[in-house]
């Protein structure tokens, strides 16, 4: 409590959610430095991987087999759950495939530890960490979780899903009612609120994803994009006038943003829609995105015995 952020930070908690000061004095003196997780949080993955090395990676055949039984074991629920939410059950498996591997990965840190430490020795996003850290207070509280024995990934996010203390309070969802949200265990649970998060972010049913594109890399008109936002910023008719070709009937004005895929042997690019601008949302990387479109694809065609 020396450090003036940290008593700064203490005071407002206290005075917004009404904890007692000496109950948040006590929780944050257990809370112990992770130093390691800030040099996680400068190179993720999806940053620092070009997309084919992130692809392989990702989209290996151990995934796509387990997705496709973890499908087949959780078929009714999802079935039902999608078609509450209006999204297809693929993107659900795949989320939940890449972000902790069907469930087997949920993370090995205490959330308090993380959280403490990003809100307080990691100033390039101090305020939204000590925002999730108050966040996390609460979410524990509510749903008589530990705050102590609670684990996540090295940013805080927790459970299946892996959400965040603010997207866990806001998106959870107790699909079976018996009065818990439970993102560790309760298959209910954990897929409905994947499928809630979508559908609250915006996802339309029905509409395009993705679509594979022949731009050629060497046109002097690709260089006037921005092919590295994730902001629907063109349009189909804008990418078509630069050469960029898509295998999709769409009207011209439909919005669209141009994405670099990078191969192997050279530069490659992908258009996305506004259900991609909404994976984005979950995880803000296209390469991210990429990845859960790619694995829900596959595994649809897996599951329906289909080319993907």
């Amino acid at each position: 409590m020396h450090r003036r952020e940290v008593a700064q930070w203490v005071a407002e908690v206290v005075r917004h959610d009404g904890f007692s000061r000496r109950a948040v004095v006590k929780l944050l003196a257990r809370a112990q430095p992770q130093p390691k997780i800030i040099e996680a949080m400068n190179r993720p993955l999806e940053r620092v991987a070009p997309w084919w090395e992130y692809r392989e990676r990702l989209l290996t055949p151990e995934r796509i087999d387990r997705g496709v039984q973890f499908w087949l074991d959780h078929q009714l629920e999802l079935e039902r759950i999608a078609a509450q939410y209006q999204v297809p059950p693929e993107y659900l498996v795949a989320i939940i495939g890449v972000e902790t591997f069907y469930g087997r990965s949920t993370g090995r840190y205490r959330v308090l530890d993380v959280l403490a430490t990003l809100a307080f020795d990691y100033p390039q996003r101090g305020g939204y960490f000590r925002g999730e850290l108050e966040q996390y207070l609460l979410l524990t509280r509510e749903n008589k979780l530990d705050p102590l024995t609670t684990t996540g990934s090295y940013a805080g996010a927790m459970g299946v899903p892996q959400f965040m203390p603010s997207v866990y309070r806001r998106y959870a969802v107790d699909a079976d009612t018996d009065k818990k949200r439970d993102l560790w265990g309760d298959w209910d649970d954990i897929l409905a609120s994947v499928a809630n998060y979508l559908h609250e972010r915006g996802w339309t049913a029905g509409a395009p994803v993705l679509a594979e594109t022949t731009a050629p890399g060497a046109d002097p008109g690709l260089q006037q994009l921005e092919p590295h936002s994730l902001e629907l910023n063109e349009t189909v008719g804008a990418l078509a006038a630069h050469g960029v070709k898509i295998g999709l009937d769409l009207p011209p004005d439909t919005p669209a943003m141009l994405i670099p895929a990078e191969q192997r042997d050279g530069p490659a690019y992908r258009v996305g829609f506004h259900n991609f601008y909404v994976i984005t949302r979950y995880n803000v990387s296209a390469r991210y995105a990429m990845a859960v479109y790619d694995l829900a694809r596959t595994l649809a065609a897996r599951v329906h015995g289909t080319p993907p």
